[in-house]
């Protein structure tokens, strides 16, 4: 970063003023009119938006930060609760917590949004999306969501967005030891440590959590409870070999043991196609890694990055008249090279170029074919380039394109696209900001060669889907500088989207639909200091998702919304707040007829209040109720989700 982006004052403090609330920390925007110095040190906020980290301010694409500390004060358990907060986020959890959590972004499909954690692709092989079911938030730092399409920058499997987990790191020269423990409802208890610590050199944080609960009956019929059982190792380190060059590396562990129930698909039964207790049990694990070397040149202006990573999940299931089962790995090998420079006789600009150039291999297994050809091993490759330019003008014009091509052994070579641009009013507290981009996503290995059951025909024709989308908004600042609107409009079209079909013999497949999957909509977010201490943050989301038949995408909510407020008192010791979260009226498909039908799913309310204070400097106490109403409400068809819930604990810090 240049002299002159450092020390400039006026555009950054309009500037963070927008990067504050949009990474959810409202005691910043509080401080912005006491302390110049703070607010230069917040102006450095950055985003991992592309393929080097930049500031919020300058970013074109649609984004939303979530905090640690946003996480800490709602005493938020799970990633996926969390992202019920962002615009263009509809989250689907199959009852109990540990059940298969799916996230869509702007009306997509599940395996359309790319999921990394701290850069490792997390998604698994077998259906291409990941199970937000298993992850905790014990050890995150801050969560990222950036909408539209990002394959330009991020390959496949980022036709509608991508969220990026980043996980607490070390501290250099000392150490913090921070415990959680509470226990509530349905026998859940939590336990977590995390451990930081680094020399003048390095850094390394380890951590574990540990959640386990009895959970209760996600099916209408009978009186089984489902649990859930989730272990999450973590650890993160850097070493500074030199000035210019370090390598940094990162690992992650879940094991998880979760019960669920089956649908009946005994022909004649009452209960036919319904969810029913039964002793099924879904078992997962799974192993992330990543490591990297950096190297920085001439004053840190050419700066190469040689990368590895590694992931691989292993699920067994033990359902009614059988088991079924996947193998997954995922190898990642890539360099990139970033050159900068300036140009302040023109315009006053500054520029960068990046080159990359990647090589990904995927496998998978059915570990318990029902046919000879379903237990083959399966392998796919690609090799991917991208180029990158980042541009910025007189300090508030801001401007990214890229292009990747992509080669594909299994499938047609692809091309993909974006470019997003920024514009700051400082005078006004006014940002715009626009985007524009293709995305792919390949079938996956499900839809292409099945699973068990054997009713479920793979297609091994199946082409990719490919995403156009683009959009354009403003935030705006007012009342004093304490609080900062933003509204987003954007339209998709999806094209050969896969869906599965169903024949009168009970047998299904996917296929690639004729014509285009339409979706267009309205994002709105609201972050204000309502009195001293009193913050409240909001968000609003339409969303018209429709296949080529015109009728309305399942699981996508047309309306949903969010409120939060949280209030400090005795000098900020302690915290109370109210959590509410609305999701409209939507579909699901009920299969307990032939042909299938769609049933409607009716809107409902989650309010979940809770509070914390602090004791003494090294030990605070905290509680929270969750579903405070009682609301009775399914988020998938025939799974109960659920009721109300308390929750006590406390943490400590050394």
């Amino acid at each position: 970063m240049s002299t002159k982006q450092c020390c400039r004052k006026k555009p950054a403090l309009r500037a963070v003023l927008f990067s504050s609330t949009l990474l959810g920390i409202f005691p910043a925007v509080s401080a912005v009119a006491d302390d110049t110095d703070t607010v230069e040190e917040l102006s450095e906020i950055v985003i991992t938006a592309g393929r080097n980290p930049v500031p919020a301010e300058k970013v074109g694409r649609a984004l939303t930060v979530l905090t640690g500390e946003e996480l800490e004060k709602t005493q938020t358990r799970y990633v996926a609760d969390a992202l019920r907060r962002v615009p263009g986020v509809a989250v689907s959890r199959t009852g109990s917590f540990g059940g298969l959590t799916q996230v869509r972004i702007r009306g997509s499909e599940g395996n359309h949004v790319l999921v990394l954690i701290d850069g490792v692709e997390v998604s698994g092989t077998s259906s291409g999306e990941f199970d937000f079911g298993s992850l905790q938030v014990a050890d995150i730092d801050r969560i990222e969501v950036i909408r539209g399409p990002q394959s330009a920058l991020f390959g496949s499997n980022a036709a509608a967005g991508v969220i990026q987990i980043i996980t607490k790191g070390g501290v250099r020269n000392g150490y913090n030891v921070t415990g959680r423990s509470e226990v509530g409802t349905d026998k859940t208890v939590l336990g977590n440590v995390l451990v930081q610590g680094g020399g003048e050199t390095y850094d390394v944080a380890v951590s574990g959590a540990v959640r386990g609960t009895e959970g209760f009956n996600i099916s209408d019929y009978g009186s089984e409870k489902d649990g859930d059982r989730n272990l999450t190792l973590n650890g993160k380190g850097r070493w500074d070999i030199t000035d210019d060059v370090y390598v940094d590396g990162n690992l992650r562990f879940v094991d998880r043991d979760s019960d669920t129930d089956d649908q009946d698909f005994s022909w004649g039964s009452p209960t036919y196609a319904k969810v029913i207790d039964t002793p099924s049990t879904v078992e997962s694990t799974e192993f992330f890694g990543g490591g990297g070397l950096t190297w920085e040149l001439f004053e840190d202006r050419f700066v190469q990055k040689f990368r590895g990573e590694v992931a691989s999940q292993k699920y067994r299931g033990e359902i009614t008249g059988g088991e079924n089962g996947s193998d997954g790995k995922r190898t990642h090998l890539s360099y990139q090279g970033t050159f900068a420079f300036e140009t302040p006789q023109l315009l006053s600009s500054a520029h960068s170029l990046t080159g990359a150039a990647e090589w990904e291999r995927e496998t998978y297994r059915n570990v318990y074919p029902s046919s000879a050809s379903q237990g083959l091993k399966q392998e796919r490759d690609l090799f991917g380039t991208v180029a990158e330019y980042r541009g910025e003008f007189f300090d508030r014009a801001f401007v990214t394109g890229a292009v990747r091509y992509d080669q594909n052994d299994s499938f047609k070579n692809t091309v993909t696209y974006s470019a997003s641009g920024a514009y700051l009013f400082p005078d006004f507290g006014t940002r715009l900001h626009a985007s524009v981009g293709t995305g792919s996503t390949n079938p996956t290995f499900f839809e292409q060669f099945g699973f068990v059951p054997s009713s479920f025909i793979g297609n091994p024709n199946l082409k990719p889907e490919t995403n156009f989308g683009w959009d354009v908004g403003v935030e705006q600042n007012f009342w004093q500088d304490r609080g900062v609107f933003g509204i987003t409009y954007f339209q998709e079209r999806l094209e050969d989207e896969i869906q599965t079909q169903f024949t009168p013999n009970f047998e299904s497949t996917p296929v690639n639909l004729n014509g285009t999957s339409k979706r267009r909509g309205i994002e709105v977010s609201l972050g204000l200091e309502v009195i001293k201490n009193l913050y409240a943050k909001a968000a609003y989301t339409y969303l018209d998702a429709k296949e080529p038949s015109g009728e309305q995408e399942v699981r996508r909510p047309p309306h949903s919304g969010s409120l939060s407020l949280t209030y400090g008192f005795h000098e900020n010791r302690g915290t109370v707040f109210v959590d509410a979260v609305y999701n409209g009226e939507m579909t699901d498909f009920d299969f307990s007829v032939s042909p299938t039908r769609r049933a409607t799913l009716g809107d409902y309310i989650n309010i979940n209040v809770g509070a914390d204070y602090q004791v003494t400097d090294n030990l605070q106490v905290f509680g929270r109720v969750e579903n405070l109403l009682d609301q009775d409400y399914e988020e998938v068809y025939g799974f109960n989700t659920q009721g109300f819930t308390a929750f006590a604990g406390f943490k400590a810090t050394f």
